[in-house]
């Protein structure tokens, strides 16, 4: 992951937890697995594992310890009311950000334009 990724994820990861726990429960790995499907490469458990506990604190998700198949109980992670509340507003800020962000970087506004 390069540094200017890692910086923006320090930000980001938490929405994005949350909007990967929308659909339903799921565990640490599986987690970092999808993020790194979507495009994210690799987030270490010393990144992962802190945020999903901010979460919870924050009463954004719950905690179940389910069976696994291959090896030890895994501890899974669901949205509570909160958390979809949580998401909502984080998707609507991201909206605004992206918007502004996308102006500014590509040259959309111009400096006659903001002191018309």
């Amino acid at each position: 992951m390069s540094d200017s990724t890692a910086r923006l994820l320090r930000g980001f990861l938490e929405p994005c937890l949350l909007a990967l726990l929308e659909g339903g429960a799921d565990y640490g790995l599986s987690l970092a697995r999808r993020l790194s499907a979507a495009g994210l490469r690799e987030i270490p458990g010393g990144s992962l594992y802190p945020a999903l506990t901010r979460l919870e604190r924050r009463g954004l998700v719950t905690t179940s310890t389910r069976p696994s198949t291959t090896g030890p109980a895994r501890k899974y992670y669901e949205l509570t009311a909160a958390g979809h509340a949580e998401l909502a507003d984080r998707r609507e800020e991201w909206r605004a950000f992206r918007a502004a962000f996308s102006a500014v970087l590509e040259g959309a506004t111009t400096s006659a334009e903001v002191n018309a």
